[in-house]
């Protein structure tokens, strides 16, 4: 199943309502309970020497592990995340995320992802550390009510 950006979500990464952002869709995969997507990184996102820039590496592999959250409904937001660097990750070339859970405690989910070259190659590393929240937290707030006014 496809997850693309939503029209009316404002996150950077995912939403389509943020003129800026990245608008980045994934794919669903229900069987192997994975989340992949494939990606070229404009240079508008470069740090060095044509490589996407870390902080986005970064946002890239909280994405994508965030997304896993679709499987069993959990409303949940990043504790913590590292990332492992392990070769540069090249803009306006295809790249691969993907992520999964490994294991849940409570409210505590744990997630890893990947993102790879075209030919499998790892190229980063992320583990997340991520809180189940209550649902409500996630709901836009409702307009007060104005007395007198109709």
């Amino acid at each position: 199943m496809l997850i693309e950006p939503s029209p009316t979500n404002h996150c950077f990464g995912c939403g389509g309502a943020n003129d800026q952002g990245m608008k980045l869709a994934f794919e669903q995969d229900d069987t192997a309970q994975r989340i992949r997507g494939r990606f070229r990184i404009p240079e508008t996102y470069r740090g060095g020497r044509r490589m996407v820039h870390g902080g986005i590496i970064a946002m890239l592999l909280d994405e994508v592990m965030a997304k896993v959250s679709r499987f069993k409904q959990d409303y949940a937001v990043t504790g913590e995340l590292s990332v492992k660097y392990l070769k540069p990750v090249p803009v306006e070339e295809e790249i691969v995320l993907e992520a999964w859970e490994v294991e849940r405690s409570g409210r505590n989910l744990f997630r890893e992802g990947e993102i790879r070259d075209a030919s499998g190659i790892v190229l980063a590393r992320g583990r997340g550390h991520f809180v189940a929240v209550d649902p409500e937290r996630f709901r836009p707030p409702q307009p007060k009510a104005e007395f007198g006014k109709h």
